[in-house]
C-alpha cells in the first residue's frame, strides 16, 4: 500500500526563523491519523534563517538523523562534540540515556534540512554524535545507506535500531529499486525533483508512506535527490 502526503497537507509551524513542515505530529502539531509509520516517528522539514538556530536543550531514547540539503548546521553538545555539517552530509545523534545538544546555522544563507527520528531499538545506552559526507555522486543511480543499525552497511553512520536511512541521486528516466519485508515501514521523500514509485507520482517534498510492498521501484521524472526510511 502505497499512500502520497502532499507537502501541502504537512503541519506548519513559522517561528521567524524557523519555518518547519511536520510530516508527523510534533510539537503544536498533531493529527492522529500521522503519530508514526512504524519505529520512524518524526520527520521535518526545515528552514532555519541565517545566523540562528536551536538553543541548547535536552533529547533522550532517540535516534536522530540530519540531512543537509542546502546550507550547513553546526551541533555542540554536553558531551564535547562540536561539528559542522554541510549539504551533502549526514550527522547522526544517539540521544541514548540522554544529551543535550544545541544546533546553529552559522551561515549567511538559510540551511534547509530534513531531521529524522527513530526510536531505538533498545532503551539506555551511552549517547553519541557523528557527521560523515555523503557526496551525490556516490549515490548516483542507486540507493545508499546513510545511517543504518545493520552490520552490513559498514559505510553508513551507525544508529541503534533495526533500520536505514538511504540517499539516492537520479537522473530523469533512471529507476532504482529497493527490496523490503511486507512487515516493514518504508517513508520516502524527494528532496528534489518529481518522482513515480511504484507507479505512483509524488511531487518533490510529498511524503511517500508505504507498506505491504516487497519492492519499492523509484522512477526520476525529473532529476531528483531522493530519501528513504526503511523501519520495523
Amino acid at each position: 500500500m502505497i499512500e502520497i502526503r502532499p507537502f501541502e497537507t504537512l503541519g506548519r509551524a513559522d517561528h521567524g526563523w524557523l519555518k518547519a513542515n511536520h510530516h508527523f505530529s510534533f510539537a503544536r502539531y498533531f493529527d492522529p491519523e500521522r503519530v508514526n509509520h512504524g519505529a520512524l516517528r518524526v520527520w521535518n522539514d526545515d528552514e532555519i534563517a541565517p545566523n540562528t538556530g536551536f538553543p541548547p536543550h535536552p533529547h533522550r531514547e532517540m535516534e536522530i538523523i540530519t540531512y543537509v540539503r542546502h546550507g550547513a548546521i553546526t551541533h555542540e553538545d554536553n558531551l564535547g562534540n562540536r561539528g559542522r555539517t554541510e549539504a551533502g552530509d549526514v550527522q547522526v545523534m544517539s540521544a541514548g540515556r540522554g544529551i543535550r545538544h544545541a544546533e546553529y546555522n552559522f551561515e549567511d544563507e538559510p540551511t534547509t534540512l530534513f531531521q529524522i527520528w527513530i526510536e531505538p531499538g533498545v532503551e539506555g545506552g551511552t549517547p553519541s554524535w557523528g557527521t560523515k559526507p555523503f557526496p551525490r555522486t556516490q549515490r548516483a543511480g542507486e540507493f545508499v545507506p546513510l545511517a543504518s543499525g545493520f552490520e552490513g552497511d559498514t559505510e553508513a553512520l551507525p544508529i541503534r535500531a533495526e533500520a536505514r536511512v538511504l540517499g539516492a541521486a537520479l537522473k530523469a528516466g533512471e529507476t532504482v529499486e529497493y527490496r523490503m519485508g511486507t512487515r516493514r515501514h518504508a517513508y520516502l521523500v524527494a528532496a528534489v525533483g518529481k518522482i513515480e514509485v511504484n507507479g505512483i507520482v509524488a511531487n518533490s517534498r510529498d511524503g511517500v508512506a508505504i507498506t505491504n510492498e516487497t519492492v519499492v521501484t523509484v522512477k526520476a521524472i525529473d532529476d531528483s535527490e531522493v530519501v528513504l526510511v526503511d523501519s520495523p
